[in-house]
């Protein structure tokens, strides 16, 4: 049986540079995309985001540390509104900004 995918918003406020980095890496392994430093989005099935999460769970400082996992329906993004600088252009690759446009 085939796993669904979900898009998925990974948001994280971690203190430490290194630790930070290394869950950026993690995200960008499975295959999300930065649309802003401490944001990520794109699709992961239910396996993708528990393991996910046990990488961001067994780097992070847990007393210190935030990492939110946000499951989103797509007709629940097409109703994202945008306001302002949505995202760091500079960041963001051509697929997300096909999500957003």
């Amino acid at each position: 049986m085939k796993q669904t995918d979900n898009l998925v918003w990974i948001i994280y406020d971690i203190a430490a540079d290194k630790i930070r980095s290394r869950v950026a890496k993690a995200c960008k392994n499975k295959g999300l995309f930065r649309v802003q430093k401490s944001a990520f989005l794109g699709t992961l099935n239910k396996n993708q985001i528990d393991e996910l999460r046990i990488i961001c769970e067994d780097l992070i400082d847990e007393k210190a540390d935030s990492v939110y996992i946000f499951p989103m329906c797509e007709d629940d993004f097409k109703k994202v509104k945008l306001l302002g600088q949505a995202f760091d252009k500079d960041l963001v690759s051509d697929e997300v900004k096909a999500l957003f446009l």
